[in-house]
């Protein structure tokens, strides 16, 4: 499942929701788009979901780039960085290209997740 990550001024980035918690990730996928207001934490974002979900196949680690869900907060995450998850979470996928971007966010920064759509149009 193909998904877009936008941080609204800023840049975007393609993601894929994996397998590792697949429940949790078409829950969140059947949901989109979903907008939040970035919250920043060491090497991470976070930001609250409009969706009550409990643990999966919980994880206690992350690797750069994944994307998770985080039960006790309703919350996903964008791990960019080498920091890891202050309790487990439901690891649903991976940012695809540079992570930069994510660097370069700030508290309360508006971020889209939407479906990924390739559209090309023809001129």
């Amino acid at each position: 499942m193909d998904i877009e990550i936008e941080i609204i001024g800023k840049g975007k980035l393609k993601a894929i929701l994996d397998d590792r918690n697949p429940e949790t990730a078409r829950m969140i996928y059947d949901n989109l788009p979903i907008e939040g207001e970035a919250n920043i934490w060491l090497d991470e974002i976070y930001f609250d979901v409009p969706l009550k979900l409990d643990y999966e196949n919980p994880s206690s680690t992350t690797k750069r780039g994944d994307l998770s869900y985080w039960p006790p907060g309703s919350a996903f995450c964008i791990f960019y960085g080498n920091s890891q998850p202050s309790s487990d979470v439901n690891n649903i996928g991976r940012v695809e290209g540079d992570l930069e971007l994510f660097h370069e966010a700030e508290n309360d920064d508006k971020i889209v997740i939407r479906k990924f759509t390739n559209i090309q149009q023809e001129f």
